[in-house]
């Protein structure tokens, strides 16, 4: 499909448009100003680029992924959707340079977390190049995507695809590991999901709005071999023991634990589909599992959750979320009955969310000059009433971790100390025999 359609008897160009999926419309239907629903992807790369030649090779990208070049269009009052309009170009300048500075970086960070793009100009994404303090100290790619719009893996393909055309090398993506279908029956150790779950526990939070973050580089967990989980499993468990560790440093109640994990079936070459591509399943957990000595139990029981859940069948938010957008009333009135909704089922939201992107498929190599990649931090938005989110990512044989916190919940310290957590989380997998 091009960006533009014509038809023959019409001399006016007409916009290709496409209703919102369901992800796009519940997001839609509940954006906070003060908590932007924005995904941030950093890519650090040891040389330097050429202004002229990255804008010309990124609106390529854009122009060979025309997903991606989308607003949101009007809908009158009474429309039954929310539309999604194709654009042939670009309408903002979407790549810009920063000023070169010892603070360019964290203010890069900070922008991405409090400034979504806006929908009502194509494309919802942003790019700003933030050069090193001083010469020789590389490069970094800072990319802010509107959450509504966009998720992060498919904008990686379009910066990849950008890569290749900026550098003139291949960017295939790496095989993913080959992993035969199949349907696993819920485990029968499963703990219930119909209680309200554990809440992050409340740290030391500041007076501004928004979210903070904190991004670090951790060795990649080493797993025995020949054991039945992987490393996503490692960080499952890393996640759990780290905030049921908080909570006990905090006086919260033990409670039962639901961690939110992204999965994405998406190929990972040119045909990626661009959008909001990942479901969402969430993992259980009992607090008898998070105060036990067993940890090699524990891994193995979370290497049997997860791969049931990744083998389900299921739309994308659930059930429910499918049938609350179908479109038989106006969308105005369906965006008041999901705020409600959401904001009555708070008490079962999901404790955490670990969006683990894995390997970075891509060799993500600008070419002579910029170079390749030597790290990649995504981070996921963190929006109470869950308040606390965990991304990882790893390239060059390191994991790129960002702890994401809302500013109502948490302060900087707490986020140290909650990254404290996790890596001897983290390292204590290993050591399980």
């Amino acid at each position: 499909m091009t960006a533009l359609e014509h038809r023959a008897e019409d001399p006016v160009r007409r916009p290709v448009r496409i209703p919102f999926p369901v992800v796009d419309e519940v997001a839609r239907h509940c954006l906070q100003e003060a908590e932007p629903e924005t995904v941030h992807i950093e890519v650090h790369l040891p040389g330097g680029l050429d202004p002229s030649r990255l804008r010309e090779a990124f609106t390529r990208a854009l122009r060979l992924h025309p997903r991606i070049l989308m607003r949101e269009a009007r809908v009158p009052w009474y429309g039954r959707r929310y539309a999604w309009e194709l654009t042939p170009d670009p309408e903002v300048e979407v790549v810009t340079f920063a000023p070169p500075g010892r603070d360019a970086l964290r203010e890069a960070r900070a922008r991405a977390l409090a400034q979504a793009p806006p929908l009502t100009l194509s494309p919802p994404i942003r790019l700003e190049v933030v050069p090193g303090p001083t010469a020789g100290d590389g490069t970094v790619l800072v990319l802010t995507v509107n959450h509504t719009a966009v998720d992060g893996p498919a904008c990686l393909r379009i910066l990849a695809t950008a890569a290749e055309l900026y550098g003139g090398r291949d960017h295939s993506p790496t095989a993913p590991p080959v992993r035969p279908p199949e349907i696993l029956p819920r485990p029968p150790d499963t703990p219930s999901t119909w209680a309200p779950p554990a809440r992050v526990a409340p740290g030391s939070p500041g007076t501004s709005p928004g979210n903070g973050l904190l991004v670090t580089e951790l060795p990649l967990p080493n797993r025995p071999k020949g054991v039945p989980y992987t490393v996503n499993d490692q960080l499952m468990v890393a996640t759990a023991l780290t905030v049921a560790r908080w909570n006990r440093e905090h006086g919260a109640r033990p409670r039962p634990m639901r961690i939110t994990m992204p999965v994405d079936d998406r190929p990972r070459d040119a045909t990626m589909p661009i959008g909001n591509g990942t479901r969402l399943v969430e993992v259980p957990f009992s607090p008898d599992e998070l105060t036990g000595t067993d940890l090699p139990a524990l891994l193995r029981r979370t290497a049997r959750r997860t791969r049931a859940l990744k083998s389900l069948p299921r739309p994308q938010l659930g059930h429910g979320a499918a049938l609350l957008t179908a479109p038989v009333v106006p969308v105005a009135w369906r965006a008041a009955a999901t705020r409600a909704l959401r904001r009555a089922a708070t008490p079962w939201t999901s404790t955490t969310l670990l969006s683990n992107i894995g390997r970075v498929p891509y060799p993500m190599d600008f070419g002579e000059g910029a170079g390749r990649a030597h790290a990649v931090w995504f981070s996921a938005p963190a929006r109470m009433p869950r308040g606390l989110t965990f991304t990882t990512a790893s390239t060059s044989g390191r994991l790129h971790l960002a702890l994401r916190w809302s500013r109502a919940l948490l302060g900087q310290a707490d986020g140290a100390r909650l990254r404290d957590l996790f890596e001897q989380h983290l390292h204590a997998t290993e050591e399980a025999p």
